[in-house]
């Protein structure tokens, strides 16, 4: 079960995290109006690939959309791309919808855009119908993500 892995991963972190169960939604808006947040603080947790095979994850929040040249000049590459769903589940043992960082077959890099700094957020949680409670600060921290503008 993802949600172990999730669990698991967090306590050997010491981070401190919440799992929430919640209905499936058909947008963004719906999804925050059924976690009470607002849009910005619900987080999407990307799974990108590099040209020499590797991956890394992507957060960013969910009004927002990866900028490109932004993240490939971060991570110091020329070419990054979205893989494609059994791509995906192969790089972190997660489908599409319910990646996060935390339990991922493989720990790949993580890169959290900078405008959730300071927010407690909601992002997958390794299974559907969950929502990942946390600190972005202390999941950064406990990642040793790269924090950084990295969003349109």
């Amino acid at each position: 079960m993802g949600r172990e892995r999730v669990i698991a991963d967090a306590e050997e972190r010491g981070l401190t995290i919440e799992l929430r169960e919640r209905p499936e939604a058909r947008s963004l808006a719906e999804a925050a109006g059924l976690l009470g947040i607002e849009e910005s603080s619900l987080v999407k947790s990307l799974v990108v690939k590099r040209s020499d095979g590797t991956f890394l994850f992507a957060l960013v929040p969910g009004d927002r959309q990866i900028a490109w040249a932004k993240l490939r000049g971060v991570v110091g590459v020329n070419k990054l791309r979205l893989p494609d769903a059994a791509d995906a589940l192969a790089a972190t043992g997660y489908e599409r919808g319910t990646i996060v960082p935390l339990g991922s077959s493989t720990a790949w890099p993580v890169y959290i855009d900078e405008r959730v700094a300071g927010k407690r957020i909601a992002l997958g949680a390794g299974e559907h119908g969950w929502s990942l409670f946390v600190e972005a600060d202390e999941l950064a921290a406990a990642l040793q993500a790269t924090v950084a503008d990295i969003s349109d």
